[in-house]
Order: structure tokens, then sequence, then C-alpha cells
């Protein structure tokens, strides 16, 4: 997965979940964040961020924030539309039969529905952001979406699927992905329920670049 046009810049500030201002060639920029989690240990002032400018008609900013060096010196993709783009990818390359992004199943709207023979698979993506020594943590915010979607897929094994949750870890180096449940124990209940009920937990580390994203 490759962005066009990517720009070096310095985060100065983040006013709200969906905007934040960043230095880019000397000038201040209002930009897109790409992320409305909290990146609190990321979007921190003075950070090298990377941005690209889709050149969409009718946008009230020119760039979208997609990427941020940790001061660790962690390369990090914020994009969260990236880890279903990133995901497909990878998936277009595993001899499935089928892959159909989207999928209602339900009352949730699962991010992948595949075949492979008589094999049927529902496959929920998560990208996870939040590194602490060493460690992929999800998610960095509470997400009643992300319960109910581990719900759906334990319930989903009783019927005869085959059901995934796959972490696209968006930062170099990194292999496991934990629930974070300081920040959410009903979370980590939900995973634990699932993994019990069948549910397969699936790590996909990836190779992060200022421009792009791949799975290893």
């Amino acid at each position: 997965m490759r962005y066009r046009n990517i720009t070096r810049g310095v985060f100065l500030d983040r006013p709200n979940r969906f905007i934040a201002h960043a230095e880019i060639e000397g000038r201040r920029e209002t930009v897109h964040v790409k992320n409305t989690g909290r990146c609190r240990e990321l979007l921190l002032p003075g950070a090298e961020v990377w941005l690209t400018a889709p050149g969409t008609e009718g946008r009230k900013t020119k760039y979208d924030l997609v990427a941020v060096r940790k001061d660790s010196g962690l390369l990090v993709n914020i994009d969260s539309q990236a880890p279903n783009a990133v995901v497909k990818e990878w998936l277009e390359k595993q001899e499935y039969d089928r892959v159909v992004p989207e999928y209602t199943y339900g009352d949730s709207r699962i991010d992948f529905y595949l075949e492979r023979g008589e094999e049927r698979t529902l496959m929920e993506v998560k990208g996870c952001t939040l590194e602490i020594d060493g460690i992929g943590y999800f998610p960095d915010a509470p997400t009643e979406r992300g319960v109910k979607h581990l719900r759906e897929l334990a319930k989903a094994v009783k019927k005869g699927y085959r059901a995934v949750i796959a972490f696209a870890i968006q930062m170099d180096g990194i292999t496991e992905v934990r629930p974070n449940t300081g920040t959410h124990p009903e979370f980590g209940d939900a995973m634990r329920e699932a993994r019990e009920a069948g549910v397969e937990v699936l790590f996909l580390p990836c190779q992060v670049e200022p421009d792009g994203l791949t799975v290893k």
C-alpha cells in the first residue's frame, strides 16, 4: 500500500480528534488526522510526521497526517484506513477463492468474508499503533464496536464459520498484540471469551515506511 505526494513535517498540536497543526516547509498548516484514537504517546510537539496530499476536490485541508516517528525512533503508521487496505492486498495473495470486503453478518459489518473450498471465514481487522516496551496493545481508547465484533465472531464459530481477528501491526519490529485492559477491561474479557469459543487471533507484522505499509 503506497501513498502519493508524501511530505515530511513537524507536529505542533492537535486541537481535536480530527485535525492537527504541523509545520511543513516552514509554514504552519492545518491537517486532517486519519485516526480518531488518542495517539497521546505519538503526537507530541516536535515529533517528525509524514503527510500525504490526496488532491481531493473540495477538501478543507490539503494534507492527511499518516505516520509519525516516536521519540524512541519507532516509525508508526497511524492511518486508520491503512489496516484494511494492506490486509486486503495480503489476502489476495493467500489463494482464497473469494475475498469480500465489508461483509454484513448478523448486526455487524465484518471486514472480510473469505472462501477457500468448503471453508468459510469471517475476519475482522484491527490496526495496532500503541507500543509499550516492545509489545503492541489494542485498543488505545475504549471501543464498544470492537467488543461487539468479537462477540459476533464467537457466535459465528458456533454456526460453522472459521472466525479470525487479525491485528495489523502498524509499526516495525512488533510481533505481538495484547488486549489493553487498563484502557478497556471489557475488550480484554471479550477477547478471552472469543478465544475460548474458537476465534483465531492473527498477528500481522508490517514493514512501515513514510510512504507505505506492507504485511511482512
